[in-house]
């Protein structure tokens, strides 16, 4: 940040830790052992100068907040103790369906760009007949909760002013399309209109989701979202921990930038892809690109 953009960080932070306090200026002002003039100019949007070292510092220890929070170098206010788990939260059960945190998350970060490396194929282009698959053998019934938080995430990145950028190995699309590992129970029909919905999707969406497909043989990344500047939640199974700091976040940020760097497929290159992974994988289809490889001039010969 320059420093008028620090200087207005503090000032909003300023004002933010004054409200919470539910102290009057005068009052606020003595707590921190500064003039109420002083506070006050502090707080004019009009001028553009950082106090004191060592007002910032008693400002922060008055309430209890950390001197980089204040600065807006840190989205982790609480200091001392509270610090750490502040910073680094566990969020359990977020493999439960519905998770109102997501969305909370993802809506919090309107106007910011959220990136996202999902854990297999992206959740909100998923169809229905996929999600039920997914959590078929699971105890309880939570295919219904998924299928609204999908298509409430999906609703938001419809919105106007949504920017996202997902990441992902190219070998979870092939590994889909042909049926294999986790996807060799689900049948051809249902696969097919799960690759037909992609296409659609990220033709539909372009430029604001932008799916960048990277050599899973060259690179790897676990599971996480970046939500703006604000959090870093990392998907470990059934559980995310929750990243808030200014420096852990601009770390996965950076992984993240490496990924799209290695892209072997550009966003815009996606749709085409999937449609010929369609083609490719139709029964009968390989058979029949054979015998048209065969009847060309030169394909008889080859045989002969």
């Amino acid at each position: 940040m320059d420093r008028r953009e620090t200087v207005a960080r503090f000032r909003e932070r300023l004002q933010q830790v004054l409200t919470d306090s539910g102290s009057s200026r005068a009052a606020f002002a003595r707590q921190v052992g500064l003039d109420r003039s002083t506070l006050s100019q502090l707080l004019d949007e009009g001028q553009d100068r950082l106090p004191r070292a060592e007002t910032i510092v008693a400002i922060a220890e008055a309430a209890q907040v950390s001197v980089d929070w204040l600065l807006g170098l840190s989205q982790a206010g609480i200091r001392g103790p509270e610090l750490l788990p502040r910073a680094l939260e566990i969020a359990e059960g977020s493999g439960v369906p519905g998770d109102e945190r997501l969305l909370a998350w993802h809506a919090e970060a309107a106007g910011y760009r959220i990136r996202y490396v999902p854990a297999t194929l992206p959740d909100l282009l998923k169809t229905e007949a996929l999600i039920r698959y997914e959590y078929a053998r699971f105890n309880t019934p939570i295919s219904e909760a998924r299928i609204d938080s999908a298509l409430a995430r999906l609703a938001l990145i419809r919105r106007p002013d949504s920017d996202m950028e997902m990441a992902s190995p190219l070998q979870d699309l092939h590994t889909f399309a042909e049926g294999r590992g986790l996807w060799r129970e689900l049948p051809w029909p249902q696969r097919r209109d799960q690759l037909e919905a992609m296409a659609r999707l990220t033709a539909e969406l372009y430029p604001g989701l932008r799916w960048f497909l990277f050599d899973g043989l060259k690179r790897y990344s676990v599971a996480f979202t970046l939500f703006g500047p604000l959090r870093a939640a990392v998907y470990f199974g059934n559980m995310y921990f929750v990243f808030n700091s200014t420096e852990q976040i601009r770390v996965l940020a950076g992984l993240f930038d490496e990924l799209i760097r290695a892209a072997a497929v550009q966003p815009p290159e996606v749709p085409a892809l999937i449609e010929q992974l369609i083609r490719d994988n139709e029964p009968g289809g390989r058979r029949l690109a054979r015998r048209a490889g065969a009847a060309r001039p030169g394909g008889e010969g080859r045989r002969r």
